[in-house]
């Protein structure tokens, strides 16, 4: 298959590179606009890139997906792509990041469960991963998981979702915080305050193995959005966005912090 992808690159030599994926009824241009990524990727001097999947959507192992009913190779496609870029732009070694919104995160879980060899760090927002998909990293993957309690599309407690393609069962946004926090075999439990009523509330697990990190920035009352993006769906499909944090801002800040 012909893959189309779109590239923004910083004006002086590259210190990473970030992978951009669109949610489910987008494309790269559209998360482009939304994530309004181009500007943090030039104050860290990444190189960030939008990849588009097919039918608008990827195959991030839920099984409802037509690239997932098709048998769409995306890890493939992100990992060769990941390889090109990194070679076009000389990126360093250990400065690849992910992110992505809704199946773009699911995605963004499934590429890392697959391929963490090519990849430090990933910041999903508003997507997890399918209850059935297996996870299995080579190595400790850093991860800043970014959701709202309110999600209507992407249940913040898991269960059954419906989305575009059909149904499917996907892992709570805590319970996957709590297995990357095992995965990564961090000495102690996430840290926060789960009392706390406060719009963006963070739980946190340091010194993991490798020098990981893994953190859940809960938006409490949140929807199926990225919170200070650029435009959303109306608010009575989606829910509130909040602006109380910039998911774009806090995902490149998250990512420079991994940088040895």
């Amino acid at each position: 298959l012909q893959r189309t992808y779109l590239v923004h690159a910083p004006a002086g030599p590259p210190n990473g590179l970030v992978i951009n994926l669109h949610g489910a009824g987008m494309n790269a241009q559209q998360q482009a606009d939304l994530t309004d990524y181009n500007t943090v990727a030039d104050r860290y001097g990444f190189v960030v890139a939008y990849p588009d999947g097919i039918d608008t959507t990827w195959a991030d192992g839920r099984g409802a997906s037509l690239p997932d009913r098709q048998g769409i190779d995306d890890v493939g496609f992100l990992s060769t792509l990941i390889e090109r870029l990194g070679r076009d732009y000389g990126i360093p070694a250990g400065h690849v990041f992910v992110t992505g919104m809704s199946a773009g995160a699911f995605m963004a879980n499934r590429l890392v469960c697959e391929r963490a060899d090519l990849v430090t760090a990933i910041a999903p927002v508003a997507g997890t991963l399918g209850a059935a998909t297996p996870c299995s990293p080579s190595k400790p993957v850093s991860v800043m998981a970014v959701h709202g309690t309110a999600d209507p599309v992407v249940p913040y407690g898991g269960g059954i979702m419906n989305g575009r393609g059909g149904t499917s069962d996907i892992v709570s946004a805590p319970a996957l915080a709590e297995r990357w926090r095992e995965m990564d075999r961090c000495p102690g439990p996430l840290i926060g305050d789960p009392a706390s009523t406060a719009e963006v509330q963070e739980m946190t697990a340091t010194g993991c193995a490798g020098n990981t990190e893994v953190t859940l920035v809960s938006i409490n009352g949140g929807g199926h959005t990225w919170p200070a993006g650029r435009f959303s769906l109306p608010a009575d499909v989606v829910g509130p966005t909040s602006f109380a944090v910039n998911a774009s801002a806090a995902s490149a800040e998250f990512f420079a912090a991994q940088i040895s």
